[in-house]
């Protein structure tokens, strides 16, 4: 397979910085990639990507143009009989636009010949491929990551609809991947681990120069992400005496809750929201960082992170990792190996741990070397990218 159409919701995202290095990774490995994006990113931080990538994505018209777009394309009688029939059926129910995407990506793809078409997350970019398959015969296949499988939203085209109609479905953790053929057994050979990649520093690994140690945390300011739980430990750690700087990166709805939190436990001297930063600067941070916590947590409706990109990015800067136990995280971090694994939503649990490579440099920098080797192992992008051709190739 030389050729394959990509499909996404938004792209290139700052939150989901993995699809871009994917695309990137097989346009170097001599994929012809024909990236299409159902919306266009807005109101994200300036990111330095590579203009090559970015001149490959076609974004779709908003939906009054696109409605009026695909109703005259079916006007000059040269869509699918399929697709001008179910189109028309719709109508305006739920979801009506993935119908009216998929023809306008179907149509492109065909004119293009491209036979193969790959989605990110089980949702509205999944369920977009699946009408372009009922209505062009294009097979697809589909990345599953998190909360699309854990907590997958009510549509009349379901998860189990995408799964089964699917070629190919990757899920992005041994966990997830057991996870969905025990959810549908019928399916189980069609499913596939493969890890999300991450590009390796040239260097050899985090030295950090803080002074005093600076704990660092990265993600969006989303319940799951154990942010609170961050900040409460900060505080218990503060109590006792120690001597760090906590900084998380990242924005989202939590924010104003997050800054009141470190207001009421008067820690602005110690823990600070930075926002958003680009991908050069969260790197530069990783370099100087002494460690690296992300205190992720189950949501009420069963939401979780599965295989958070960024503590790939911390283990391949050389950095010790502190997580919890939960969906694919202990496929990452080993406790006693990359870094420590801590009870969720126990404050007191991680306090603990993030003291003990305070107070102990040596045994936190043995853990980054290893966290270091193990991400060059395992999260290669080029390695995992390769593993995912090879996937696609067999279907």
């Amino acid at each position: 397979m030389r050729r394959i159409g990509y499909v996404f919701e938004r792209f290139p995202s700052f939150g989901q910085t993995f699809c871009y290095r994917e695309v990137a990774e097989l346009d170097r490995q001599g994929i012809e990639v024909t990236v299409f994006s159902l919306r266009k990113p807005s109101g994200e931080p300036r990111q330095d990507w590579d203009e090559r990538i970015v001149r490959k994505i076609h974004y779709l018209p908003a939906e009054t143009e696109l409605v009026k777009e695909v109703g005259r394309a079916i006007r000059r009688r040269g869509f699918p009989v399929e697709a001008v029939s179910a189109i028309t059926g719709w109508g305006r129910k739920s979801d009506f636009l993935r119908l009216y995407q998929a023809a306008y990506i179907g149509w492109r793809l065909r004119e293009v010949s491209v036979t193969r078409v790959h989605a990110h997350f089980a949702g509205m970019a999944a369920r977009t491929a699946y009408w372009i398959k009922q209505f062009f015969g294009i097979q697809y296949s589909v990345t599953a990551h998190a909360n699309d499988i854990f907590a997958p939203s009510d549509f009349v085209v379901s998860l189990a609809d995408v799964v089964d109609a699917a070629a190919a479905v990757i899920a992005v953790s041994d966990f997830a991947a057991s996870r969905l053929r025990g959810q549908f057994p019928e399916s189980a050979p069609k499913i596939h681990r493969v890890y999300n990649g991450v590009d390796l520093p040239a260097t050899d690994g985090a030295h950090s120069s803080a002074d005093p140690p600076l704990i660092l945390s990265v993600g969006r300011l989303i319940e799951k992400k154990g942010f609170g739980n961050l900040i409460n430990a900060c505080a218990l750690l503060n109590s006792q005496g120690q001597k760090f700087r906590c900084e998380i990166i990242g924005d989202g709805p939590l924010e104003p809750t997050l800054l009141a939190q470190i207001d009421e436990a008067q820690l602005h001297n110690v823990v600070e929201l930075l926002g958003p930063r680009t991908q050069r600067e969260i790197a530069e941070r990783l370099r100087t960082a002494t460690m690296f916590v992300l205190a992720c947590t189950t949501e009420a409706g069963g939401g979780m992170d599965n295989l958070p990109t960024v503590i790939m990015e911390a283990m391949a800067a050389g950095l010790p990792v502190i997580s919890t136990p939960i969906a694919g995280l202990p496929e990452m971090v080993e406790p006693g190996a990359t870094g420590d694994l801590v009870p969720e939503g126990n404050a007191s649990a991680l306090a603990n741990a993030i003291a003990r490579l305070l107070g102990d440099p040596g045994t936190a920098a043995r853990l980054g070397a290893c966290g270091r080797a193990v991400a060059a192992e395992r999260f290669s992008i080029e390695s995992n990218v390769r593993q995912l051709l090879r996937v696609l190739d067999r279907q």
